[in-house]
């Protein structure tokens, strides 16, 4: 397969994957959440400031970006995806 189909393959697998996570109405772990967070931020490059009103959930979600800072955006895709269906297969 070539790049760029791989490429695809991987953007569709994990808007699938972001997709579940949405529309999952019980709360997850938080640090269940605060990998998610991280990994969807390096996926999609988006690298501002976290929203939050409180500055303790601020703190955590800085430190889960700081520590995925070294993984590139396809393989924060993957995490991301890996987490997801792992945490759906237990869950059953």
């Amino acid at each position: 397969m070539s790049d760029k189909k791989l490429d695809i393959a991987l953007n569709i697998e994990f808007e699938k994957a972001v997709s579940r996570v949405n529309a999952h109405t019980e709360p997850f772990p938080a640090d269940t959440l605060l990998k998610l967070y991280a990994y969807y931020k390096k996926a999609t490059n988006d690298y501002g400031r976290p929203r939050s009103r409180e500055p303790i959930i601020n703190a955590f979600k800085t430190n889960a970006l700081f520590q995925a800072k070294k993984i590139s955006e396809e393989e924060a895709k993957r995490m991301y995806i890996d987490l997801v269906n792992n945490y759906f297969l237990y869950r059953k």
